[in-house]
């Protein structure tokens, strides 16, 4: 039988001449010893010559086996023949001739049917790891071909262990045969650039062109830990979006990396908003610490020890002997929840992530100290790693609930976040558990609502001018160009376009009627841009005056767009800004008390506040945060005031703005409408105050054509006389601040349909500038003086 295991461009002759010729050197050693030795194993080659000539055959290893195990004794020692694990072998190949007593130790415990073999070597790398070792051998090219290489062993207790290979070469020559072929640098060059055409490395290397004689030394030395965590880091990077599959492997790793055989996993990811521990990672690995339950919270999991180590230190903390623990302290709740799992020894470990604890890896055996204090320290080469994977996987479990809340529910403000997420969890075991599961809705129960808005004054009678402009604008632009047409050609039909053109401006002259636009629009689209395509090509001078023409209408609406941009530029303004003002605000008002806050641009800005115990989750709410707010509210709109008309006068189009807050007195229910995707309040009595949001604006003082809501003015709109005494000592105390004027005024509103008897407070803004260092304040008249000045 061949030494070779397949094809090989080399035929391999097992020699052992180089060996023999060191002790050929050792024959005038001054050492008795060494010399006496030396003869000894050349007085053996003699006798047996195949020794240097070389072996093609096991059947003839086997026959010399005695006389190589005399000439390779000084490398096999007998002194470390139970510690080292060596073997004289073929490189590359899984034939001994000579090995040491540990290394057949493991073979034996390995079991009889057991082959041995390099991992992850094919018989295409056999190949061509045999052309390698012939260009730096014989051809002295320094190719560098190494890599690990790894025999996976099976222990007695059936754990597989890796074991790195390291080769020794120094006994090794290369000969050349008539079948060699020879290799110039373009050749190398080319086998360079196709390290995977087997085909092209054939042809230059034809099988058995070349002999290999010697032999080679091999040292195995013991990775197991190093490639399981090698692996586990592998297993982290190759599955990181995938953590069901990424988990099925752990725990063989870490068997592997713990020698425990009977070690199981656990954990149990940490909700730092509930302080809980819980099972949304990793699914089909079982919580220890959790036992039958998916969340608890962190410290009725734990005792009092274990939580201290594990949140505060951000330790290890392990227990040896579970039962001996467990006796000398029988309250204690972690012991007696692992003894009933039949736990007898476990080690739980922090998962830390810029100083927060993602979760609790757990590792347990039924056997006493099979893990411990001592061991627990192989974990240190594994937890960062570890870390990075539970961050990943719970930014992707935050996606996924976030997904589920925008499918459900859209943005949500993260005020109520956290009831969303609640029912995202809910929604999410319920998936993973494959029961059918529906979002509910979010209710949130006596709130109590702040409402207002700074709203542009005059918006539709501004829209209305604007467009109206525009239209002018166009048709007068359109009638000088057919003028210009019928002076070069004398038609009558341009004559009567000139015609109608003056009716669409004599009509625009008046007020904007509902269809005009469209009629122009159709005017434009049917007579005039036919008639244009056509001139702009039939004269220069024409082609110039519509292209001017053309520059100045919008490619989408056929329109002039001039004064209507600027129109639509200053709303723009106004509501950034302003928006920006409030949002800007809010960061404070959030941090006083956390609240429902959200906000619209229409024709202004805006505004609902909702403030309550459901809303904040804690025990904590007082009337006082109400109060507090309602205060802030106030001097934000006085400070949004001021804003705005310190920009008035850079707007394209300077419109007033008129402030106003609707304050509602009883507390109500907040629903979120799964249909529509929006906060609406809930039931019949609370849906008043919707009414009255919506119209109250437009309402006129009683008995008077009166807006309620004036430029210069901040309006506030009640019911109840507690509400008008509470605002009246806000408004007093602005009024000391200079926020607000000493004009205030109470007033009595027109009848809504279905609501009566409302009032409202209204008081004017003071408005502010800075002047040689101090500071001067403005009535709206005076500011309007001011501006226009």
């Amino acid at each position: 039988m061949k030494l070779n295991k397949g094809e090989f461009p080399l035929q391999t002759k097992i020699s052992f001449e180089k060996l023999v010729d060191t002790y050929r050197s050792q024959l005038g050693s001054k050492d008795k010893m060494t010399r006496m030795h030396a003869e000894e194993v050349l007085r053996v080659v003699e006798e047996h010559p195949v020794l240097i000539k070389g072996m093609t055959s096991e059947k003839e290893l086997k026959k010399y086996k005695p006389q190589i195990d005399f000439i390779l004794k000084d490398l096999f020692s007998e002194v470390l023949t139970k510690n080292e694990i060596k073997i004289a072998t073929i490189p590359f190949n899984d034939i001994t001739y000579k090995t040491s007593k540990r290394y057949d130790s493991i073979i034996e415990n390995a079991g009889s049917d057991f082959t041995l073999e390099i991992i992850n070597f094919d018989e295409d790398q056999y190949y061509i790891m045999g052309c390698s070792i012939i260009l730096n051998q014989f051809y002295g090219y320094s190719l560098d071909f190494r890599r690990p290489f790894y025999y996976n062993i099976p222990d007695a207790k059936g754990m597989t262990r890796s074991y790195k290979i390291l080769y020794n070469a120094d006994y090794v020559e290369i000969e050349k045969t008539e079948k060699s072929k020879d290799i110039s640098h373009e050749d190398v060059a080319e086998l360079m650039d196709n390290v995977d055409n087997l085909a092209l490395w054939k042809e230059k290397f034809p099988p058995e062109s070349w002999i290999l004689k010697g032999f080679a030394i091999a040292n195995l030395f013991d990775m197991t830990t190093d490639v399981a965590i090698s692996e586990f880091k592998s297993k982290l990077l190759q599955d990181k979006d995938d953590t069901g599959k990424l988990s099925q492997d752990f725990e063989r790793i870490f068997k592997t990396i713990f020698n425990v055989e009977d070690l199981k996993i656990g954990f149990a990811d940490h909700n730092e908003e509930d302080e809980t521990f819980e099972r949304l990672l990793f699914k089909d690995i079982k919580s220890y610490v959790l036992k039958d339950k998916k969340t608890q919270k962190c410290t009725t999991a734990l005792c009092s020890a274990s939580f201290y180590t594990l949140f505060k230190q951000n330790d290890f903390y392990t227990i040896s002997n579970t039962l001996r623990y467990h006796e000398k302290y029988p309250e204690n709740i972690l012991y007696k929840k692992l003894i009933d799992q039949n736990i007898n020894s476990a080690i739980l470990a922090a998962i830390v992530h810029d100083g927060k604890v993602l979760g609790i890896l757990e590792l347990v055996s039924s056997k006493v100290n099979a893990l411990n204090s001592i061991n627990a320290n192989k974990l240190k080469d594994i937890m960062p790693y570890l870390a990075d994977s539970v961050r990943r996987s719970k930014d992707n479990t935050e996606n996924e609930l976030e997904l589920i809340i925008q499918e459900e529910c859209t943005s949500i403000h993260k005020s109520v976040h956290w009831k969303f997420r609640k029912e995202a969890k809910r929604v999410m075991f319920g998936i993973s558990n494959q029961t059918p599961t529906y979002f509910r809705e979010v209710v949130f129960e006596d709130v109590y609502p702040l409402y207002g808005q700074i709203d542009i004054k005059g918006s539709s009678d501004a829209r209305n001018e604007a467009t109206q402009k525009d239209l002018e604008l166009q048709m007068e632009i359109i009638q000088k160009i057919i003028k210009r047409i019928h002076a070069l050609e004398d038609l009558p039909i341009y004559e009567q376009m000139e015609y109608r053109i003056q009716e669409f401006l004599d009509d625009l002259k008046g007020e904007l009627q509902v269809d005009s636009e469209r009629q122009i629009l159709n005017f434009l689209r049917k007579e005039i841009l036919p008639l244009f395509n056509h001139l702009s090509k039939k004269s220069p001078s024409l082609k110039e005056l519509i292209d001017e023409y053309n520059s100045q209408v919008e490619e989408t609406t056929g329109l002039v767009y001039k004064h209507r941009k600027d129109y639509d530029t200053t709303v723009m303004e106004i509501n950034k800004r302003m928006a920006a003002i409030i949002d800007r605000k809010q960061r404070d008002a959030q941090a006083m008390y956390p609240h429902y806050y959200e906000r619209f641009k229409t024709d202004g800005v805006e505004h609902n506040l909702y403030i309550g115990e459901s809303i904040t989750k804690e025990n904590s709410f007082h009337k006082v945060y109400l109060y507090n707010l309602r205060l802030w509210q106030l001097q934000v709109m006085c400070e949004m005031e001021n804003q705005y008309y310190k920009i008035k006068k850079s707007l394209p189009i300077p419109l007033d703005v008129a402030s106003m807050i609707l304050s509602f007195n009883s507390p109500l229910a907040l629903r979120f409408r799964m249909d529509e995707k929006r906060f609406d309040v809930d039931g019949t009595y609370n849906a008043r105050y919707e009414v009255v949001k919506k119209r109250v604006d437009k309402a006129n003082v009683k008995g008077t054509e009166e807006r309620v809501t004036q430029p210069g003015k901040i309006t506030i709109i009640y019911s109840q006389k507690e509400d008008e005494k509470e605002y009246t000592k806000y408004i007093s105390f602005l009024q000391r601040k200079k926020y607000l004027d000493n004009d205030m005024e109470v007033v009595d509103l027109e009848d809504l349909q279905g609501v009566t008897g409302l009032k409202a407070l209204r008081v004017s803004v003071l408005y502010s500038t800075h002047k040689d260092n101090s500071k001067e304040y403005y009535t709206y008249e005076d500011l309007m003086e001011h501006i226009t000045s």
